[in-house]
This record gives structure tokens, sequence and C-alpha cells, in this order.
């Protein structure tokens, strides 16, 4: 794995910036957006995307259900491995190709002068309706929370709490979205300021955490319990127990995503063919730590898993809530203190929903720029203070936020170890002779997950528990293949080159 930066190591800052804009402009495009982010800005606003202490408190009862603490704790340690090829493959690419289109880009210089057109259509639709999908799940997944807050705040469901109706729900959920829309309508310094915030405080908060809790909490879960308990009464006609621990790996796999925020953010980087492919390595690698620590924490105070799923006890069934109200609770006769950690993830979430926006933008005005979104001529406009916004609405994307995403993660590393497998040019990141096996371990692994995630999570089958992830997949690769048959094979013709030849 090479990692040497090829003498470029000393560059002035000048020279670097003419750098960047040069090798933007051998990719076909001008120097539009403002180039004022850090490899540590970079980095910030993946590591804050991915936002592993809020994942893990938002997808828990998932995993609580389905296996329990060992799918849970020892399956991490599997996605963290596999989902490692995938984000060293995407770096390696993106050192080069440092655009902010990114994957759809990728696609289309790997895929082959044929198939380039099609390849980047169908990657940039999977990863911007993934995007989508991944920014209003983050904040509906606050709403649900700030309901829970004020529910145990209030006296809980069985004190009197207040518990907000679904349509209070959504008008705090497009509160958050509005709210984030207003935050990326900042300028980029403010807008990389907040990015680092959202860093530190993901950081911080999980670190304190993992110490707060097992010493709070007066009953423990044993080490072995932890590790080796395995829950197969999940209540939803389930009991094999290969496939009950095969859908508690999504937990793990829901938890570790949105690291492509590196590359879209990569025209407004410096040194963008090593920082951002550094971004991405960095961010996964310390989310990847600090998420298995802060998760082992979480479930060192898992005594009872019946109670903590049940929907009749006190946080109507949000198990990490109950169990932090519970434990501070047991030892100072108040739970005030469980809602003080609750509200630390919940600020978290708020950060990664604000970040997720931005790369959306990002991701919105590449797409744009090569004339592939309905309205381009709207959407590829940078404004005055070099920042992008971007508000979605949520029915039906929420259920491909995952699989959507690692779709397009997973096409251009595709390419690249099958069309571009001889033909491939490295950036100064690259993994020299390991580089294919590990985009193909990379490759099968999503789609392993793609299989994983369309598969029934309760039986009988109905259409209250119907998982509804390969009809959206499924609409969404037909509707893109639809669009391309009938209309955009007569024009659109892949990343467009806006620069003089």
């Amino acid at each position: 794995m090479a990692v040497s930066r090829s003498g470029e190591v000393g560059v002035a800052a000048g020279d670097t910036a003419d750098a960047d804009r040069t090798r933007l402009h051998q990719l076909g495009y001008k120097q539009e957006l403002k180039r004022g982010l850090s490899l540590m800005s970079n980095f910030a606003f993946s590591f804050s995307v991915i936002s592993v202490m809020a994942c893990v408190t938002t997808t828990y009862n998932g995993g609580l259900r389905y296996g329990g603490p060992a799918s849970m704790t020892l399956g991490w340690l599997v996605v963290a491995a596999f989902n490692g090829c995938v984000a060293l493959s995407m770096a390696e690419i993106c050192s080069a190709y440092p655009t902010s289109g990114g994957l759809y880009y990728w696609s289309a210089k790997l895929a082959g002068t044929k198939w380039a057109p099609l390849a980047s259509w169908v990657t940039g639709w999977f990863n911007i309706v993934g995007q989508w999908a991944a920014t209003t799940t983050a904040d509906f997944s606050l709403a649900q929370l700030v309901q829970v807050i004020v529910l145990l705040g209030t006296g809980g469901a069985n004190g009197g709490g207040y518990m907000a109706s679904k349509y209070v729900v959504l008008a705090i959920h497009g509160f958050f979205l509005i709210l984030h829309g207003l935050i990326n309508s900042l300028p980029i310094r403010w807008l990389s300021w907040f990015g680092k915030l959202g860093a530190f405080w993901n950081t911080a908060g999980a670190f304190t955490l993992v110490i707060l809790i097992p010493t709070v909490a007066k009953e423990r879960a044993s080490a072995k319990f932890i590790f080796t308990h395995f829950n197969d009464d999940n209540g939803m006609g389930i009991h094999g127990k290969a496939y009950i621990l095969a859908l508690g790996l999504l937990t793990s796999q829901y938890s570790l995503l949105g690291y492509d925020t590196s590359a879209h953010m990569i025209e407004e980087t410096k040194n963008a063919d090593w920082s951002g492919p550094m971004g991405i390595i960095t961010s996964v690698a310390l989310s990847t730590t600090f998420g298995w620590i802060f998760l082992v924490a979480l479930t060192s105070i898992v005594t009872d898993i019946p109670y903590l799923l049940d929907p009749a006890n006190d946080a109507g069934g949000y198990a990490v809530a109950q169990a932090l109200y519970t434990a501070f609770d047991r030892r100072y006769g108040s739970g005030v203190g469980g809602l003080v950690c609750v509200g630390i993830v919940a600020v978290g979430i708020l950060f990664a929903g604000a970040m997720c926006i931005a790369s959306n933008s990002r991701m919105g005005y590449a797409f744009s720029r090569d004339r592939a979104m309905p309205f381009s001529h709207v959407w590829q406009r940078v404004s005055k203070n070099e920042s992008l916004g971007s508000l979605v609405a949520f029915q039906a994307m929420v259920s491909i936020a995952t699989l959507g995403q690692y779709i397009a993660y997973a096409l251009p590393i595709f390419f690249r170890v099958t069309t571009a497998r001889k033909s491939f040019v490295p950036g100064p990141f690259h993994l020299g002779r390991y580089g294919v096996f590990i985009g193909w371990a990379g490759v099968l692994w999503v789609a392993f997950l793609t299989v994983l995630f369309s598969l029934p999570v309760a039986y009988p089958v109905a259409q209250d528990t119907l998982n509804y992830t390969p009809v959206a997949v499924g609409g969404v690769l037909l509707l893109s293949l639809g669009a391309w048959v009938f209309n955009a094979r007569f024009w659109f013709k892949g990343p467009i080159t806006n620069v003089d030849s």
C-alpha cells in the first residue's frame, strides 16, 4: 500500500492552490468553489456525517432485537473489516479523480467509453437519492429523540409524560430540515467551523459517555454477556440463528455511512488529491474505533433486554434512552443525568444532519453541472457565499439511506477492478498491488448487503411488517434505467467539460 506524496511534500501554499486548480482543469472543470478547507476540515465533515455515537444510539433497538449483544459487539468487527475495504478503494479512486461529483464521475472514467454515460447516470442517481434518504433519516431520528427526551422529562409514559403525536414529530422533523438548510447558506469558512465543532462534539461526547455510563450504573453486564449473549427472542417470528445474526449486522453497517462526504467537499479542499483520500480513511478508522468502544459501553448497562424493548416502558420502547434513564435513577434517585446523556447524542445528530445537507448540496451541484438533474441551470449556481442548500422530502427514501449509498460506493469500485483494471492511473494515494483484491472484497460485501437488506424482518410477512427496502431500491433502479432508455440516453453523455480545451 503506497502512501507517499511522490515528491509533493513541502510545496508552498500558492503552489498547492495552483496544483489543485490545474488538476481540476485537467479533469474538465473550472475552479468555481472556494478552496478554504484543510485536511482537518475535510475529515471533520465526514466524521460528523458518520456520527457513530448518534447512529449507534438510534439503531440500537434493531441490534438488540436481532441477536442482541453478540450480534452487535462482534458483528461490528466483521462489518468494520469489509467496510474498511470499501473505504480504502474509494480513497484510492478519490485520489485519482478529485472532483465534487465523486462517485458518478469516477464511474464515468472507469467504466470505459461505451458504458460511461449509463454507469455515470445510474451511480449518480443512487448516490444522490441515498444521500437524500440519509439526511431525512438523520433529522427524523433527531425528531424522535426529542420526542423521547420530552416524554421522559415530563414523567415518562407511565407517569403522565407528554408523548408527542406523529404529526408533532413530523413538524419537529421539518423544523430541523429547515434549520440545516439555513446553516448551509452560511459562507464556507463558517460551515468549516461548524464541521470541526461537530467532529469535536462527537469525539468528546463519545469519550464522556464511555466513561460516565459504566461508572454511574449500579448493575452492569458481565464481559461474557456483552460479547457472547445471543438474543433469539425477537418477537418477530424469526428463529434461525444465522438469519437473526445477519439481520443484526445492519445496525453496524448503518452506523458506518456517509464518508463519501470527503469526496463531495474535495473541490473546496486544499491539496485535494491527498486530503480527500485521507479524510475518507481517517474518518472511517476513527469512527470504527470510537463506535465499537461506545457500543460496548452502552451494552454494559443492558441487563434486561425484554424490558428495554417493551413499548410499555417509560421511554416508549426506546432502549438506549430507557437504559440511561434507569441507570441514573437507580444511582441518584433521578433520571435527569440520563436525559443529559441522550441530549449529548441529540446534539451529535444535529451536527450530522447539517453536514449531510452540505454533502447533498455539493453532489447536487456537481450532478447539475453535468446536466443530469432536472432544472440543472438552477441547482448548479453557486451563491456569493460559496455555499449551497438542500431540503428534501423523506417519503420512501428512508429505507434506502444505507443501501442506496453503498450501491453507489460499489459501482465505481467494480469498474476499477474490471474494465479499468489495467488502465487505472492512481493518484498520490494508492493501494499498489493490493488494490484489486481489496476492491473485490468491497464489491462482494456490498453485493451481500444488497441481499441482506432485502430480506424479510418479520414472519409472517404482512402489510405492516413488509420490508420496503427492495421496493424502494428497485424503484430507484427502474426509474433511473427507464429515464435512461426513454430520454437521458439521447442527451446525457456523462461528465461535461466546462473549460476551454
